[in-house]
């Protein structure tokens, strides 16, 4: 069935004292509720944005510190699911983490970044072990933070869990490799930026949608998370029969040069997955599952 979803992404440059930097995220977040989403983004650890390093480790709260109390007072005004980045103090470690909260503030879920930086390790920042993707009531929802972006073993365990949305928090943009992540793994990638950056790519890795920091600070954009990406290969002749029985409840949009298409579901009747079950249609991942098969099967004959 469609789950159209609305997102909202805030970025902006931190101002190197936790005050400045809630009263910024307080009126983009304001400026978000607006939109009525589903979910709001916002930067890595941006309480402490700008600061220097040492003044950044020291703004580490617990979860029931001020930011993840304020965020709870905002997700349950917005009826929203906030994704709220902070340096998390949890037991005798220091994390640089993501929690979810849910419609009614609740905390659904955490992230603890994989990969910090050198400088976070040299500081006492400790490692996240394992991807997280929570399930929402819109779809499965995955994260990383800044310097995962560089590591595959995130992006490998996010699209193993079956992430449909990735949450990228961070201190830098990101740029293509965003949209590689995309593309790679066919999902769609939400940003906050420490800077106005943020970015919407799709799971054919094109940028749908940017920040405009002089127009609009606060990225939103509604998708529609049932879809499904398959390659152009023993699929294509298909592809006529199902717009004449679907027209325009049934969306593909095809990428000749990388030889793959995104179907996008609009009925309420059905899925995206039952319809290419209906049409026999291979997808991206069972493509290629194939193809290792038969070549190992070669291979050892």
């Amino acid at each position: 069935m469609a789950r159209w979803t609305r997102l909202c992404s805030v970025s902006f440059y931190g101002q190197g004292n936790r005050e400045a930097n809630w009263h910024i995220a307080s009126q983009l977040l304001e400026q978000a509720l607006w939109e009525q989403p589903d979910l709001i983004l916002l930067p890595e650890t941006f309480t402490g944005s700008g600061m220097s390093e040492s003044d950044w480790f020291n703004t580490a709260e617990t979860l029931d510190g001020e930011t993840v109390c304020r965020m709870q007072e905002i997700a349950r005004r917005g009826h929203t699911y906030i994704a709220c980045p902070i340096l998390l103090k949890h037991r005798s470690a220091v994390y640089n983490a993501i929690i979810l909260l849910d419609r009614h503030g609740e905390v659904v879920g955490s992230y603890y970044k994989m990969f910090p930086t050198l400088g976070e390790l040299s500081l006492g920042v400790t490692p996240g072990v394992k991807a997280t993707v929570i399930e929402t009531d819109f779809g499965k929802v995955g994260f990383a933070i800044c310097f995962d972006l560089n590591f595959r073993e995130v992006a490998d365990d996010l699209h193993a869990q079956g992430a449909e949305l990735v949450c990228f928090s961070s201190m830098y943009p990101g740029g293509m490799q965003l949209q590689h992540w995309a593309l790679e793994h066919q999902w769609w990638m939400l940003s906050a930026i420490g800077s106005p950056q943020g970015m919407l790519v799709d799971p054919l890795g094109r940028v749908r949608k940017t920040a405009q920091p002089n127009y609009q600070p606060v990225l939103s954009a509604s998708i529609n998370l049932d879809c499904l990406v398959a390659h152009l290969d023993y699929n294509y002749e298909k592809l006529q029969q199902v717009k004449r029985d679907y027209g325009d409840e049934v969306e593909l949009d095809i990428v000749q040069p990388e030889a793959r298409f995104l179907l996008i579901n609009h009925r309420r009747d059905t899925s995206a997955a039952e319809i290419a079950k209906r049409y026999d249609l291979l997808l991206w991942d069972d493509y290629f599952r194939r193809a290792r098969q038969e070549r190992s099967t070669r291979l050892t004959r």
